[in-house]
């Protein structure tokens, strides 16, 4: 299973692909966390601590690594480097261990040109390309909003992408967009996950805007998902029972 979630900012794609990784872990299967979203907020909603959240490595920071594997000299141009660097240790060798499952941030190319051919992206699109097409636990990715980053070959890997929708015409013209690039890319499997549902109209804009086919849950609005974050909690502790159904329901629906 590799799953790859998006959609637009701040409709709650950490939170989604959270809690449907710890509850994958929580069966007992090896998954990797994934976080591709230059905002960062995967740790928080698996539950780790803020002040233990310091000991995750950043791959994008890691200024001696990219230069080693790509045989560049990071912040400079005009350089000849490798574009196929040697990534599949990485991931067993910075990822953060918690419940269960193994967290790895990449994180953001900083300054202008961030889409350039330059020795980080590289190394950071090597090392999604190799762990999806290459690696056999299940998969998480919170991706940046939208798929534009997205190659052919990461995208024939992916098993799912999940758009998280919120009730709104722009989440679902976010939606339009993110479908017609995957069209455009090959990917066959694009579900929606609903959040932020406060009334079962809500629900019936999302089914009628994506089709209803393609939605494989409706997440209500809950206060409990704001107080896990006020108090550093993960995205399922202390959740209503009916609520967590409805996370385990999208789980088997992807398996």
């Amino acid at each position: 299973m590799k799953i790859a979630v998006t959609g637009k900012g701040g409709v709650g794609k950490s939170t989604i692909t959270a809690a449907l990784a710890l509850l994958m872990a929580a069966k007992g299967r090896r998954v990797l966390a994934i976080d591709a979203d230059p905002d960062a907020n995967l740790a928080s909603a698996l539950g780790i601590p803020l002040e233990d959240q310091q000991a995750i490595v950043t791959i994008a920071h890691q200024k001696d690594l990219i230069e080693e594997r790509t045989g560049a000299k990071v912040d400079s141009y005009g350089q000849i480097f490798k574009l196929n660097p040697f990534v599949s240790d990485i991931a067993d060798t910075y990822a953060y261990r918690h419940r269960g499952i193994d967290l790895l941030v990449l994180g953001a190319i900083q300054g202008g040109g961030s889409g350039c051919a330059c020795p980080e992206n590289v190394l950071l699109r090597s090392l999604v390309q190799d762990i999806v097409l290459h690696r056999d636990e299940a998969l998480f990715m919170d991706m940046e909003p939208g798929i534009e980053h997205i190659g052919r070959a990461t995208a024939r890997g992916v098993t799912s992408f999940i758009v998280v929708v919120e009730p709104g015409q722009r989440s679902i013209e976010s939606f339009r967009r993110i479908s017609k690039m995957s069209a455009d890319i090959g990917i066959r499997s694009l579900f929606v996950v609903g959040n932020k549902i406060r009334s079962s109209s809500d629900g019936e804009l999302i089914r009628d805007a994506v089709g209803g086919e393609r939605v494989i849950g409706l997440i209500p609005h809950s206060e409990q998902f704001l107080v896990n974050d006020r108090d550093g909690k993960s995205a399922i502790d202390n959740l209503d029972p009916n609520l967590l159904a409805l996370f385990e329901d999208i789980i088997q629906k992807l398996l």
